[in-house]
C-alpha cells in the first residue's frame, strides 16, 4: 500500500472516530506532520477531508500551530536545559514557525482570491437582480401607461355611453364589458406589483446575503493576519530573551573565572606562608629536642635522688618504730639531722 493510500485510510478511520468538522481537521494535521512528516496546509487538510469550507482547515491548522509552539516553548523554557541546546531548539521552532507562517500566508493568499471571485460572483449576481429590478420598473410604467390610457379611454367612453344611452342599449352592455376588461387589468396589474414586491425583496435578501458574507470573509482575513502578527512579536521578544540570557550567562561565567583565579592566587599565597611556618616549627622542634636530650640525664639524676631520699626516709622510719620513739611535735629537726 502506498503512502497516500495509507494517509486515506488513516483520515477514513478518523472520520470515523470525530462527528466534529474543526477536530476532524487537528487530528489530520497531527496525523500528517507527526506519523508522515508531511507539512499540512490548508489545500492538503481540505483534499483529505472535504468538510466545512476553506475557512475551516485554515483556522484549525493556526490553532494546531499555535499549540505545537505553546508545547515547545514549555520544553525550551525548563531550566535544566543548557543554553547550547535552548539555542538550538529555538532555531529549530523558528524555522518550523517560518515555514507555517509562509504556508499560512499562501493559504490566506488563496482563500482571499477565493472569497473575491465568490464576491465578484455575487456582485454579477447582485448586478443581474438589479437589471432584472429595473426591467420589471419599466414594465410596470409601461402597465401604468396603458392602465391609464384605458382610463382615458374609460373616460372618453363613459361620456360617449351617456350620450348614447338613451340611443342604444347595447351600448350598456358594451360599457359593462369594459368594465370587465378594466378589472382584470387591474387584477393583472395587481398582480404583477406583487410579483415585483417578491421579486424585489428577493434580490435585496441576495444583496444583504452578499455583503455579510464579504463582512465575514474580511473580518476572517484581518483576524488571522492580527494574529500571525502578535505570534511574530511574541517569536521576536522569545528570540531576544534567549539572547539576554546567553549575555548575562557570558557575563557571569567570566565573573566566575575572574573569581576562580584570585582565589587560586590567595591559596597559593596561603600555602607559601603555611609552607614557611612549617619550616619554622621544623626547626624549633629540633631545638626542642635538643634541649630535651639534654635535660634527660639530669631529670634521670634526680629522679634517682628522690628514690634514695625515699629508702632513706623508709629506713629511718623503721628505726623509729622498733625504738619507740615518737618525733617531738612542737621541734623541728636539725638542719645536720635533715641532711643525713
Amino acid at each position: 500500500m502506498s503512502t497516500e493510500n495509507e494517509i486515506l485510510a488513516e483520515v477514513e478511520a478518523l472520520k470515523a472516530r470525530f462527528s466534529d468538522t474543526k477536530a476532524l481537521y487537528r487530528e489530520v494535521c497531527a496525523l500528517l506532520f507527526f506519523r508522515y512528516g508531511i507539512t499540512p496546509t490548508t489545500n492538503k487538510l481540505y483534499q483529505y477531508v472535504r468538510k466545512g469550507t476553506m475557512s475551516t482547515p485554515a483556522e484549525a491548522l493556526t490553532k494546531f500551530w499555535d499549540e505545537l509552539r505553546s508545547k515547545a516553548r514549555v520544553e525550551i523554557e525548563h531550566p535544566d536545559l543548557p543554553e547550547a541546546v535552548k539555542a538550538t531548539a529555538a532555531e529549530a521552532i523558528a524555522g518550523i514557525w517560518r515555514q507555517a507562517s509562509d504556508a499560512a500566508r499562501q493559504e490566506l493568499a488563496t482563500v482571499r482570491i477565493e472569497l473575491k471571485a465568490e464576491g465578484d460572483r455575487l456582485q454579477n449576481e447582485t448586478a443581474a437582480a438589479r437589471r432584472e429590478v429595473t426591467a420589471n420598473q419599466v414594465e410596470l410604467r409601461r402597465l401604468q401607461d396603458e392602465l391609464a390610457a384605458a382610463q382615458h379611454a374609460n373616460q372618453a367612453q363613459r361620456v360617449e355611453l351617456e350620450a348614447e344611452r338613451r340611443a342604444h342599449a347595447g351600448t350598456a352592455a358594451r360599457l359593462q364589458e369594459t368594465h370587465a376588461q378594466l378589472d382584470q387589468g387591474r387584477q393583472q396589474q395587481q398582480r404583477a406589483q406583487d410579483a415585483f414586491s417578491a421579486d424585489l425583496a428577493k434580490a435585496r435578501q441576495a444583496v444583504e446575503t452578499a455583503d455579510a458574507r464579504a463582512a465575514a470573509a474580511e473580518k476572517r482575513a484581518l483576524l488571522e493576519i492580527d494574529q500571525e502578527r502578535q505570534a511574530r512579536v511574541k517569536a521576536d521578544k522569545l528570540v531576544e530573551s534567549f539572547r539576554a540570557q546567553l549575555a548575562q550567562a557570558e557575563v557571569d561565567d567570566r565573573r566566575e573565572r575572574v573569581d576562580h583565579a584570585q582565589a587560586l592566587a590567595q591559596l597559593q599565597a596561603r600555602l607559601g606562608s603555611a609552607e614557611a611556618k612549617g619550616e619554622e616549627l621544623s626547626q624549633a622542634k629540633a631545638t626542642l629536642e635538643g634541649e630535651l636530650q639534654t635535660l634527660r640525664p639530669q631529670l634521670q639524676r634526680g629522679l634517682e635522688e628522690v628514690a634514695q631520699y625515699r629508702a632513706q626516709a623508709a629506713t629511718l622510719q623503721g628505726l623509729v618504730d622498733r625504738l619507740g620513739l615518737a618525733p617531738a611535735p612542737d621541734k623541728k629537726p636539725t638542719r645536720k639531722k635533715a641532711s643525713t
